[in-house]
């Protein structure tokens, strides 16, 4: 049996989550070599949970991070398991009086010479892969689109090796909404953004039904999409509308969705890779089945690997309002300028009055399974959620939906809700080419539209998880790697994944989740 092991976050901590498998008995005395050394656990502590290194009165502080997670609701002798039913969650930083740019970060050496082979777009924009996206106006249309599609791989695609891949945009959007509300630009934009990911080659192709309220010409203007042939941009984009008189029977809309692909595929395979600089790349970097470990190895890892990413000058998008608000003056203190400060504080303050319209807070954020794995409340997990946008000053905030401009590089905020879907799902809107996702307890997401490599919290979800996990980040608390040797290994191997020399588990076993978006206006 390995020695007990317990890691503590900074020197004045006054707990420290237990690292061995399995969890440690009541009685375990702690080693020298470990924070609490020569203690005795007064109870089992689960892994990835923590431990009180010295007595904590009732109404006594509990920090981790260096940062107040709780206070006792009760003594907590030192020994003692400490998890959330002992724990008042504090409550959340005001948005009034926030330190506003006064960080100077520090300078970071410029990283060249690395390069992927990737997509030049017409706009300028590079892909990591060379998908055909058909675009849906309204869930209506998903099911003769899936049928398309299906037909489109097993005719069509054969004939073009040089595609990748063909998808349908599935959503729920689209009818039955109040499509005039203020907030419904939010979903609009996010279905209008990703339809020109980077990704899909500047290949617009759209399926209606005819009678939805997001009408065609509303999700695409003219002008808000590239032109690919010889059309003229005020028809709009190419659309096979379902409900158009020429088709007659189910046969009529297949074979017109499928003919229409065949010039897309057309100019698709007649791209090549080419090698591009690192810097076009646009990394979404996110976490799903959090726990405690995830602030200790994946996301330091990734945050290491965020700087090398920035310091190459490319963009790397980080998200999650819920799981950042607790860091709040974290982020204001790191903006670049008061005016990206100002926009962190008009993106967090929007999302709190969002969540008071449906009477919660950030707290309804916290899961069972983060809290099964050591995470008692939402201000333990933002702590360990945000070490992943590394320490680069944020140079951009982009609103739900927004698409990033050609000038907006660097870190980035990208403010969306914390679920995994959503998140993912408006990082693609915003121009991502390739995603990051760390996990503790495991999930297995992944995205049609973008590789997703998935980071594994501990070695135990590593092993079990083999063929669904692309690197194991446990190997930092066993020991066996330094956080910048994870960072390092991960900056390689995002560069292969974007080059298509790797594929990605997720894009191997085709696990691919629906796009999700985000709705805060009414459904009538």
């Amino acid at each position: 049996m390995s020695l007990p092991l317990t890691i503590r976050m900074h020197a004045e901590d006054n707990v420290a989550i237990v690292a061995n498998d399995g969890g440690l008995p009541v009685g375990t005395v702690l080693p020298a070599s470990v924070p609490g050394a020569g203690m005795a656990l007064r109870d089992k502590v689960p892994q990835g949970h923590k431990v009180a290194l010295v007595d904590i009165p009732e109404g006594g502080v509990v920090r981790r991070y260096n940062v107040p997670i709780g206070y006792a609701l009760k003594d907590i002798p030192a020994g003692s398991w400490v998890h959330e039913r002992l724990l008042q969650m504090p409550s959340a930083r005001a948005l009034e009086g926030l330190p506003m740019a006064t960080v100077q970060p520090p300078v970071l050496e410029p990283l060249t010479g690395y390069t992927f082979e990737g997509y030049r777009n017409a706009d300028g924009s590079v892909g990591t892969r060379n998908i055909l996206a058909i675009t849906t106006t309204v869930q209506c249309v998903a099911g003769v689109v899936a049928q398309a599609v299906r037909r489109i791989k097993a005719e069509l695609l054969p004939l073009f090796p040089h595609v990748d891949d063909v998808i349908g945009l599935e959503h729920t959007y689209g009818c039955g909404v109040a499509i005039d509300a203020p907030d419904a630009i939010i979903p609009i934009r996010t279905l209008r953004n990703i339809s020109l990911n980077p990704n899909f080659g500047g290949e617009v192709m759209v399926v209606s039904l005819g009678c939805e309220k997001l009408q065609p010409d509303r999700l695409l203007p003219p002008g808000s999409f590239p032109i690919t042939d010889e059309r003229d941009a005020a028809l709009g984009p190419e659309t096979v509308c379902l409900q158009a008189d020429e088709h007659v029977g189910f046969m009529s809309m297949l074979d017109h969705i499928v003919q229409s692909a065949r010039p897309h595929l057309e100019r698709l395979n007649a791209r090549r890779r080419e090698t591009i600089p690192a810097s076009e790349l646009v990394l979404g970097v996110q976490c799903g089945g959090s726990d405690a470990f995830s602030g200790v190895t994946a996301n330091p890892a990734v945050g290491f690997c965020a700087d090398l990413l920035v310091r190459a000058g490319a963009t790397v998008m980080f998200s999650e309002n819920t799981e950042v608000r607790d860091a709040v003056e974290q982020l204001t203190s790191r903006a670049a300028k008061p005016e990206v400060a100002d926009a962190i504080v008009r993106e967090l303050g929007w999302y709190d009055r969002y969540l008071d319209r449906g009477r919660v807070d950030r707290a309804a954020n916290t899961t069972p399974g983060n809290k099964a794995g050591g995470l008692s409340n939402i201000a333990e997990k933002a702590m360990g959620s945000i070490i992943k946008s590394g320490t680069a000053p944020i140079a951009h905030v982009l609103a739900p939906g927004e698409k990033l401009r050609r000038d907006q590089r660097g870190l980035v905020y990208a403010a969306t809700p914390a679920s995994d879907f959503i998140c993912g799902t408006l990082q693609l809107a915003a121009g991502m080419n390739l995603h990051v996702f760390t996990t503790g307890r495991g999930t297995p997401y992944g995205l049609a539209e973008c590789p997703v490599v998935k980071v594994a919290t501990r070695t135990d979800l590593a092993r079990r998880w083999h063929d669904l996990m692309d690197i194991n980040a446990g190997k930092i608390a066993d020991g066996e790697a330094t956080i910048e040797e994870l960072g390092w290994e991960m900056f390689h191997l995002l560069l292969d994944v974007a080059s298509g020399r790797k594929k990605t588990w997720a894009e191997q076993w085709k696990l691919h989740n629906a796009l999700v978006l985000f709705n805060p206006a009414p459904v009538t």
